[in-house]
């Protein structure tokens, strides 16, 4: 049995495409959304033209017993709680994927939950909650997981449900490299715009700039070495988001490919009126700096700007007023 732990929309979407693939699956999440699929049952689209449809998903809201596989989605913030949650119900051996944003989230869990293989994971996509039970894959991307023995089991389900595991060696590299391009959330979310029309503006793309140059200095003080970025190295980067809209366009096509309507998960958590992980993003980078003896005045900026929002504040910023106002924090 496979537990999505913390179903909220990347959760349900993973999971649903695993129990649409014929796996066993139990989601464990928020009575709101457990209430919404017991009505409208699940269902998982993706930016290819996909559409898989579970009838009757088996979701709960308190921790099950005899899983074999645990998918922690949680937001980054509740690992502690969840991994104290989980701790009572897992057996000796069993294996717990952190498919989260951030850094450390695995670190923490290893402490917490001695008895689990505890396997880093990364969501190299986009998932937005499209509506009563429903759940987008928004951009191309794979999952990622640190590579162990203990996956073999659960790779046929992952590959029957069109999620091949990808397993990385160097895991830690490719966290680092996803953090690099999700320092756009925030970007995205203060400007309101659909990711794909945002990264179409040169302007937002130098703010998301200023921040990434801030992280690989960080990178680099902290001996991060992050692996390759949507094929690049991730040193390009900061180089090709300067470039004029209409030469970015047709070298980074490969960054472009979305869904025009896909947005930023700090998006989606400001319109439903919850807390963000910021701080586990533009935060995290602020906090990696100080602690290596970087700055990284950009990243608190967006970090702060992003908290102003989550209490009401302006959510319409356009390009060169964001610019702007990074420029001067810098």
């Amino acid at each position: 049995m496979i537990c999505v732990y913390g179903a909220g929309s990347v959760g349900c979407y993973v999971g649903g495409r695993l129990a649409a693939g014929g796996a066993e699956v139990v989601f464990v999440g928020r009575e709101r959304i457990a209430a919404e699929v017991a009505t409208h049952g699940l269902t998982v689209t993706d930016l290819h033209g996909a559409e898989l449809r579970v009838e009757s998903p088996r979701y709960g809201t308190a921790p099950v017993a005899g899983a074999d596989l645990v998918l922690l989605t949680v937001k980054s913030a509740a690992t502690a709680e969840a991994a104290d949650a989980l701790a009572p119900h897992l057996e000796a051996g069993t294996v717990v994927v952190s498919l989260q944003n951030g850094l450390r989230n695995a670190a923490v869990l290893r402490e917490r939950l001695p008895q689990a293989r505890v396997l880093a994971g990364t969501v190299g996509f986009n998932v937005v909650h499209a509506g009563p039970g429903r759940f987008h894959q928004g951009t191309a991307g794979d999952l990622g997981v640190e590579d162990h023995a203990a996956l073999d089991a659960f790779a046929p389900d992952f590959a029957r449900a069109g999620l091949p595991l990808v397993r990385e060696r160097d895991l830690a590299g490719v966290q680092a490299a996803k953090l690099l391009l999700n320092l756009n959330n925030a970007v995205n979310a203060l400007s309101g715009l659909p990711l794909k029309t945002e990264l179409s503006q040169r302007d937002y793309r130098r703010c998301l700039a200023l921040a990434q140059r801030e992280a690989l200095a960080a990178y680099r003080a902290a001996g991060v070495r992050p692996a390759k970025s949507a094929g690049l190295d991730p040193r390009l980067l900061p180089v090709l988001l300067g470039l004029p809209d209409a030469l970015f366009t047709r070298a980074a096509a490969k960054m472009l490919a979305m869904d025009p309507h896909a947005r930023s998960s700090t998006w989606e958590d400001l319109e439903a009126g919850r807390p963000t992980e910021v701080d586990y993003l533009n935060g995290e980078i602020a906090a990696l700096a100080a602690e290596h003896g970087t700055a990284a005045p950009v990243n608190r900026r967006l970090t702060a700007l992003v908290h102003a929002a989550e209490r009401g504040g302006r959510r319409d910023w356009t390009g060169a007023a964001l610019l702007a106002e990074l420029r001067r924090a810098a």
